[in-house]
């Protein structure tokens, strides 16, 4: 890409950095249990891109976790660098990920049926399932 990056970030290890050079289309919080698992946290938050957009250097590893999705991460730390579905041209990259804190904030909320029940979601729009059309 010609273009300087908007923001840059990287694994826990420096291995694989990503870099994106337009704003995100969306931003969501997740809690769905996958999510939960991989970040090892109550939900995963992530920025979601055209394809283009963003730029992935160094080596990932996928594995597919869920019928379309794919999800990649470091080979050495195991960070999650991101998660791509098929038929889909967008790139979800975990906002944890970025070297600057406060990029982006959730827009709103998907999977809450397996939400904690003490987390507070701020009044943002809160879904059972998967994002709205």
């Amino acid at each position: 890409m010609a273009a300087e990056p908007i923001h840059e970030g990287h694994c826990a290890c420096g291995a694989v950095s990503v870099r994106v050079y337009a704003e995100p289309k969306e931003v969501n919080l997740c809690h769905c249990m996958t999510c939960r698992r991989i970040h090892g946290a109550p939900f995963g938050l992530y920025a979601i891109f055209e394809r283009d957009a963003v730029s992935v250097l160094g080596d990932t590893i996928a594995w597919q976790s869920s019928a379309t999705g794919h999800r990649h991460h470091c080979p050495r730390c195991g960070s999650p660098i991101y998660l791509v579905f098929d038929g889909v041209p967008e790139i979800e990259v975990p906002t944890g990920i970025f070297d600057e804190v406060g990029l982006y904030p959730p827009a709103y909320e998907i999977w809450c049926r397996t939400a904690e029940p003490w987390h507070d979601d701020r009044g943002r729009p809160r879904f059972v399932r998967s994002r709205p059309d």
